[in-house]
């Protein structure tokens, strides 16, 4: 029904219940405007990802996105309760790394909610991924929120380009810088270990094993992971590149050094009954790590992060490829917010 009204909303016969949330939306915000100065209200523009230019009237109090990634980068930036949402991801204590600060936001969302759920949540800021439409992007925009896009970093640099874009778009410029200097200072303390531990053990080839079949090859974050863990992509090596999914015949001819399985270690869950079946297919029981059990599972959250908690990615790689001196609970987070 609602998306009937959706396309509705744009003709000569709105819904009734999208005018509704819109008036509140708008009464919300006469209510804060109230309450701002007139240097306040004035704000400040922002250049995009998609090179629109974005006004937001006042430093934002009520911070939404779509996605982990961004909500980390957020977390890493503001106060919890200057979120109005958190992803529900972050909400399940066996998947989060941020599960106490989560319970300082009121609401929790799913990935990319429906309009009217936006809405009714009045938030005065909204970042989404370049990937989510732009029909969405423009309805949002028709009712005067603030909506900046930024890209799904597929390296280190763009993670700090994307930080430095939502730092900008929240009014914390310096905070984003701050948050790029602490990533800094933790992947040289990391190099300095890594580059302790012994040849013989660096420079493995390691191939990426995800439910999402087109993860890891040339051009992913994956290749940023191996770089600083010490590690070679073994699927960049093939040639195979980000979003085309490797056969199974490509594995065996590139015989990897290492299968890298990312677990969040919870019994049936899709990426460990998809790990199970690969291990278990006979087709692939000649690969060297397969017979010699050189499979590992990091923690799923770390190793998939486009966020600052990168850095705990490069640590969780090292842990699983050269011990315990590595070793990290699941519950680390890098922030600059509250210091």
């Amino acid at each position: 029904m609602f998306k009937a009204g959706l396309r509705c909303h744009r003709s000569v016969l709105p819904m009734i219940l999208l005018l509704g949330l819109f008036c509140m939306f708008l009464t919300g915000c006469g209510k804060e405007k109230e309450e701002k100065s007139a240097g306040e209200a004035s704000g400040y523009d922002i250049v995009d990802y998609q090179g629109t230019t974005v006004h937001i009237p006042a430093k934002p109090k009520r911070i939404m996105s779509f996605m982990t990634g961004t909500d980390e980068i957020l977390l890493g930036l503001v106060e919890p309760e200057r979120m109005v949402a958190i992803n529900k991801e972050f909400a399940d204590p066996s998947r989060s790394n941020v599960y106490e600060l989560s319970q300082r936001i009121p609401h929790v969302i799913e990935r990319n909610p429906p309009v009217e759920r936006i809405i009714s949540l009045q938030p005065d800021l909204i970042i989404v991924h370049a990937w989510i439409s732009q029909e969405k992007i423009e309805t949002l925009r028709e009712f005067h929120i603030p909506v900046v896009v930024v890209k799904s970093p597929k390296s280190l640099a763009e993670i700090h380009s994307t930080i430095r874009l939502i730092a900008a778009a929240i009014g914390e410029p310096e905070r984003g810088e701050k948050l790029i200097s602490k990533m800094g200072d933790e992947l040289s303390k990391l190099k300095e270990k890594i580059d302790a531990v012994p040849a013989e053990k660096r420079g493995k080839r390691i191939a990426f094993i995800s439910v999402m079949a087109g993860y890891g090859g040339r051009g992913s974050i994956f290749d940023d992971y191996c770089k600083f863990a010490d590690a070679k992509n073994a699927k960049a090596l093939a040639g195979i590149k980000e979003g085309q999914v490797m056969a199974k015949e490509q594995l065996l001819e590139m015989n990897p050094d290492i299968l890298m399985f990312p677990s969040y270690h919870e019994p049936n869950s899709p990426e460990e009954r998809y790990g199970a079946e690969y291990r278990s297919d006979p087709s692939l029981q000649t690969l060297t790590a397969i017979r010699e059990n050189r499979d590992l599972e990091p923690w799923a959250h770390y190793v998939y992060n486009i966020s600052q908690n990168f850095v705990f990615g490069v640590q969780e790689m090292a842990y699983v490829l050269y011990g315990d001196e590595f070793a990290q609970p699941t519950t680390r987070h890098l922030s600059v917010a509250e210091e």
